[in-house]
């Protein structure tokens, strides 16, 4: 009974983070790679800029990153926050 108590908590918790959205303003850039399409390059582009220019006011913002064209930014918009 134990592991069963124990086996519906980690999928309970891993069902969860799956569904969480990734903070643009607060993300490592190794968080960032959990999201689709965006690689260690891009994902280092984006901390960068972000410590260049201060947080991400909107997620629109992101196409200002090099590298983050229109199609990859609708791609992880429904994965991707600014910390509402």
């Amino acid at each position: 009974m134990k592991k069963l108590y124990i086996t519906f908590l980690l999928v309970l918790f891993f069902a969860t983070a799956a569904f969480a959205k990734v903070n643009i303003n607060t993300a490592t850039a190794n968080e960032l790679t959990t999201l689709n399409g965006i690689g260690k390059v891009k994902a280092e582009a984006i901390v960068a800029y972000r410590t260049a220019n201060g947080n991400f006011n909107t997620v629109e913002e992101l196409a200002k990153v090099k590298g983050l064209g229109g199609k990859n930014l609708e791609k992880i918009k429904p994965e991707i926050s600014i910390g509402e």
